[in-house]
């Protein structure tokens, strides 16, 4: 491979952390993308997989890739830093990946998507089935949406009720997969980033839900509106009080990924977020025996 034939090929592991959050970070500066790849539980969770095996120069890596195996199908996630692209590393990455895959196939996971990722996979035979937009919202300037006529706001209880605010608001959406309400309702109860006081449910004149958003940390994790109700701003209400809530509490910025095609997220540029990058999966094609 042209101008590679200095780089060291092997395992890593734990220890090489601080080194890979480097080459994340190299990567979400140029390409965008979902800033908490740079946080370590998720590079950990995505790179020190079951199998590992990255490339390394003087500097540090250059190219990694992890890999889950033990089930079908197999996940990896592998990313190449901006400089060393062009090189033949993003393919030995990916022909590395599906042999520690076999035949359980492989789901790979792009964090930092980009054109040439994606002419990568085109060019292999690999199929997206997912890419979404990652947002942020700088909170120096504020939406001001008023308060749907009739429609109050109150700060929603991690129970019964959510859960079907939840299910009422995504069940008609293509390929939705009903969740057990226990394991979503302890999801969001077990974890550190739930932000409770600014998770929100918009009740209609009748005190019956019609609508709900959640919010870890800085993020807006799910928002949701029962059909009823759809087109009458309750999106735009929960997503306006959200944002003015984390500039109350001293953030800078607040954050979203939205699904490439969901019409939301027109609603969300309309309102001051802005694209910060994209983030994908692709499936492998079966390997012939």
């Amino acid at each position: 491979m042209d101008g590679t034939d200095g780089l060291v090929w092997r395992e890593f592991g734990d220890e090489d952390l601080p080194a890979l959050t480097g080459l994340v970070q190299a990567c979400l500066a140029t390409d965008g993308g979902l800033p908490l790849f740079a946080r370590i539980p998720l590079l950990r969770a995505r790179l020190v997989q079951t199998r590992t095996h990255g490339a390394w120069s003087g500097d540090g890596p250059v190219a990694a890739v992890g890999v889950g195996t033990g089930r079908t199908p197999a996940t990896a996630t592998g990313l190449v830093h901006p400089a060393w692209r062009g090189r033949g590393l993003g393919g030995a990455l990916l022909d590395w990946a599906q042999e520690q895959a076999g035949d359980a196939g492989l789901l790979h996971t792009t964090e930092t998507w980009t054109v040439g990722a994606e002419e990568l996979f085109d060019a292999r035979g690999w199929t997206r089935t997912f890419l979404e937009w990652v947002l942020r919202h700088d909170l120096d300037a504020l939406p001001d949406v008023p308060a749907p006529d009739g429609v109050t706001v109150e700060q929603a209880t991690l129970g019964s009720e959510l859960f079907a605010t939840y299910r009422a608001s995504f069940a008609d959406r293509p390929g939705f997969v009903e969740p057990d309400a226990e394991e979503w309702l302890g999801d969001l109860r077990d974890d550190e980033d739930h932000r409770p006081e600014l998770t929100l449910i918009a009740r209609g004149p009748d005190g019956h839900a019609a609508g709900f958003v959640t919010v870890l940390d800085t993020w807006i994790d799910q928002v949701g509106v029962v059909p009823a109700w759809r087109g009458r701003r309750v999106g735009a209400y929960l997503v306006a009080r959200v944002l003015r809530g984390l500039a109350g509490a001293g953030a800078d910025a607040a954050w979203l990924c939205v699904n490439d095609d969901n019409p939301a997220a027109g609603l969300y540029r309309r309102l001051g977020f802005a694209d910060a990058g994209r983030r994908a999966r692709h499936l492998a094609p079966l390997r012939a025996r």
